[in-house]
């Protein structure tokens, strides 16, 4: 039995994607829009110098020292000489807050009597959260303002020192 082949020319069946492009021109910038950007921020840190030094007393730099308490930010400067008390700022929901914004007027009041000083000392008790830690470290860094009318960042006290506040 022979089989018989025809010379027909089967046509090729054509592939319409324009329904897929339409979708991947609505689909790609939907996507991009949904992304979440995130960005990182590292804070350079030193831990504080807690040992007896060999200088005296009197030759030692004064402290500028942020304490984290559950009442609120107290401002120390020098050692215990109490700047500043911030007590905590009520939310409309009965929420407690700290006052940032307090503390950054009140770091920029003491930056303009001692402008050389970089350097400060952030006290935390046990249970102060890390947001609230990292918010402090902020604010005492630097502040916003407007300046020839753009934003730019006004450095503080860019040289943070962490320690417990049950040292003090």
């Amino acid at each position: 039995m022979a089989l018989k082949f025809s010379n027909k020319q089967v046509e090729e069946a054509e592939l319409d994607v324009t329904s897929f492009m339409n979708l991947m021109i609505v689909l790609v910038p939907v996507m991009l829009l949904s992304l979440t950007f995130t960005q990182i921020t590292v804070h350079e840190i030193k831990l504080p110098n807690l040992t007896p030094s060999t200088v005296s007393a009197n030759e030692e730099p004064p402290q500028l020292e942020v304490m984290l308490t559950s009442k609120g930010i107290d401002v120390y400067y020098p050692g215990n000489v109490l700047i500043q008390e911030i007590p905590m700022k009520k939310g409309d929901d009965n929420s407690s807050s700290y006052d940032f914004q307090r503390l950054s007027l009140v770091l920029q009041k003491v930056k303009e009597q001692i402008p050389d000083k970089k350097d400060v000392l952030v006290l935390s008790e046990p249970g102060i959260d890390y947001q609230t830690l990292i918010s402090t470290m902020d604010t005492v860094k630097s502040h916003k303002t407007v300046l020839a009318a753009s934003m730019v960042e006004v450095e503080l006290f860019p040289e943070v020192s962490l320690a417990d506040a049950s040292i003090k």
